[in-house]
C-alpha cells in the first residue's frame, strides 16, 4: 500500500481579508477554515500531516494542536518555497503527497480519495485537481495531450483564442511522488515579476524530465474555492451550510426552512428530529431523535435528549435529558444539567444548576448556582440569590420540594427532602425535610385607610 502524506500550505496573511485574524483561522460554519481541511485530510487515512505557518503560525498550532507537524515559513517567497519547507519532516520519505492550501474547506475528502486513485492509476509523478467553471474567465487553463495528460498550463494572458476556449482550470490542490516533489523544487527559479518560487514551475520541471502529470476533475467546480476575501468567505459559509443542512435531511431531519437554519460543521442531530425557521445549532451539539427545536433557538455546545423541544430559547454548554420541555424564551446558561421529563417554562434563566428529573421551573424565575432534586416544583418568581458581591454560594433543593411563587432562597441554603417554602417568602436559613417554612412579614389590613391616601 502506498503512503501517503499531506502538506497544508497556511502561511499566508490574507491582507485581502483585511483582517486582524489570521487567514485560514476564520470561521467557515463555525469552524476555522484551516480546520476544516485538516479533518477532511484525516478523513482519508494519511500518516503524516506537515501543516506550513507564518504570520500566526502559534495561533493556528494552538487550534491544530497535535492534529498536524507545523513548518515555519519566515518569509513570504511564494507556494513552491512554502512546501520546500517541509523538506526536513518529508523529503526523504517514499510516498505520494497531498498538497492543499489550508483557505480551501470545501474540498470533500472523497474528492480527495478519488484524486490519489487517479494519481496511482495513472502512474503520474504529478495530478492537478482541476475544475470546469461555467466562465474561466482569469484562471490558468490546463491544456491535456492526445493521451489525456496534462501537456501543460497555460495563464489566461498568455493562452491563444482557441486555448481560452478551454474551460478546465488549475484548482491549487496537487499530489505528487513525494521523491520528485522534493527534487523537483529545489530546481525551482524565482526569475518572475513576483521574485517569488511557484509550485506549478514544478509541473514544468516535471514534464521536462519526461515524466507523466495528470489530472483529475472534480464534478463539483464549488468545491475548489479559495477563500482570499471576505465576499468568498460569505459564498464558502452559504455553500457549506448547504451541504451540512442536505446532509441532515439526507439522514431522517426535518429542516422547516433550509435557508434561515444555521447547523455547524459538527452538530450531530438524530432522526425525526424537526428544526423549524431561524434555529442556529452551533459548535459541537448533539441533539437526539424526535425532539422538535423550535423557532429561533440557539443552541451551542450542548446535548438534547431523545423527545425534548426547545421552543425559541438559548441553550449554551449545557445538557438537557430526555422527553424535557424548554421555552419559550428559556435561557440555559453554561454548565447546566437537566433531567428527563423536566420543565422549564418562558422566561426561566438556568445557570450553573443541576435540575433532577420530573422537576419544573414552569415561569419567571431565576435559578442559578443551585442543585434541585427529583420531582421538585420551583413557583414562578423564585430566585435563588447566589451572589453577595464577592463570592457565588450553593441552593440545595432536595427532592419532592415545592417552592412557592416569589420566593427568595439566599444561599447558602437548603431546602430538605419534601418541604414546603410558602410563596412570598425570603429563605435565609435551612429549611428542615417535611417542613414549611414562612419567611415573610405578617400581613396587616388598616380598615379605610385609603381614603387618607387619595388626593384631591
Amino acid at each position: 500500500m502506498t503512503h501517503t502524506y499531506a502538506v497544508v500550505l497556511a502561511a499566508g496573511q490574507g491582507t485581502r481579508m483585511k483582517s486582524k485574524l489570521y487567514k485560514v483561522l476564520h470561521p467557515v460554519c463555525g469552524k476555522p477554515m484551516v480546520e476544516h481541511v485538516v479533518d477532511h485530510i484525516e478523513g482519508i487515512g494519511v500518516e503524516r500531516i506537515v501543516t506550513i505557518v507564518g504570520h500566526g503560525a502559534e495561533k493556528v498550532q494552538d487550534q491544530l494542536g497535535s492534529r498536524s507537524e507545523y513548518a515555519l515559513q519566515e518569509q513570504q517567497l511564494g507556494t513552491a518555497h512554502a512546501v520546500l519547507q517541509a523538506d526536513a519532516a518529508l523529503g526523504k520519505l517514499v510516498g505520494t503527497t497531498l498538497v492543499i492550501c489550508g483557505d480551501t474547506p470545501l474540498i470533500r475528502p472523497e474528492t480527495m480519495t478519488a484524486l490519489l486513485a487517479h494519481h496511482q492509476e495513472t502512474s503520474a509523478k504529478a495530478t492537478i485537481l482541476t475544475g470546469i467553471p461555467e466562465d474561466p474567465t482569469g484562471y490558468g487553463r490546463i491544456l491535456r495531450n492526445s493521451d489525456g495528460h496534462v501537456e501543460r498550463i497555460v495563464e489566461q494572458k498568455d493562452a491563444s483564442a482557441e486555448e481560452q476556449l478551454v474551460k478546465e482550470i488549475n484548482s491549487g490542490t496537487y499530489c505528487f511522488d513525494n521523491e520528485a516533489l522534493f527534487a523537483a523544487l529545489k530546481l525551482v527559479k524565482n526569475d518572475n515579476s513576483q521574485g517569488e518560487y511557484y509550485l506549478p514551475d514544478v509541473i514544468e520541471i516535471l514534464k521536462s524530465q519526461g515524466n507523466i502529470v495528470s489530472a483529475f476533475a472534480t464534478d463539483d467546480f464549488e468545491e475548489t474555492l479559495g477563500v482570499n476575501d471576505r465576499v468568498a468567505l460569505s459564498q464558502a459559509e452559504t455553500l457549506m451550510r448547504k451541504r451540512i443542512i442536505e446532509k441532515h435531511m439526507r439522514n431522517g431531519v426535518t429542516i422547516i426552512n433550509p435557508a434561515n437554519t444555521y447547523i455547524s460543521a459538527d452538530a450531530i442531530i438524530g432522526s425525526d428530529t424537526v428544526l423549524q425557521p431561524g434555529v442556529m445549532i452551533e459548535g459541537a451539539s448533539e441533539v437526539g431523535e424526535d425532539c422538535l427545536i423550535g423557532p429561533n433557538s440557539q443552541i451551542t455546545n450542548s446535548k438534547i435528549g431523545h423527545r425534548t423541544t426547545v421552543h425559541s430559547s438559548v441553550v449554551t454548554e449545557s445538557v438537557i435529558g430526555e422527553d424535557t420541555a424548554v421555552g419559550p424564551f428559556a435561557h440555559i446558561r453554561p454548565n447546566s444539567e437537566i433531567g428527563n421529563e423536566a420543565k422549564i417554562g418562558n422566561f426561566v434563566e438556568i445557570k450553573k444548576t443541576k435540575l433532577g428529573n420530573q422537576s419544573k421551573v414552569s415561569h419567571l424565575s431565576y435559578i442559578g448556582d443551585a442543585e434541585v432534586g427529583e420531582r421538585v416544583n420551583v413557583g414562578c418568581g423564585t430566585i435563588t440569590v447566589n451572589y453577595d458581591g464577592k463570592n457565588k454560594f450553593l441552593t440545595t433543593i432536595e427532592d419532592d420540594s415545592f417552592v412557592g411563587c416569589n420566593s427568595n432562597l439566599v444561599a447558602p441554603v437548603k431546602i430538605g427532602q419534601g418541604a414546603y417554602v410558602a410563596a412570598g417568602s425570603t429563605i435565609t436559613k435551612d429549611v428542615p425535610a417535611q417542613a414549611l417554612s414562612i419567611g415573610r412579614a405578617r400581613q396587616e389590613n388598616k380598615e379605610g385607610y385609603a381614603q387618607k391616601l387619595k388626593l384631591k
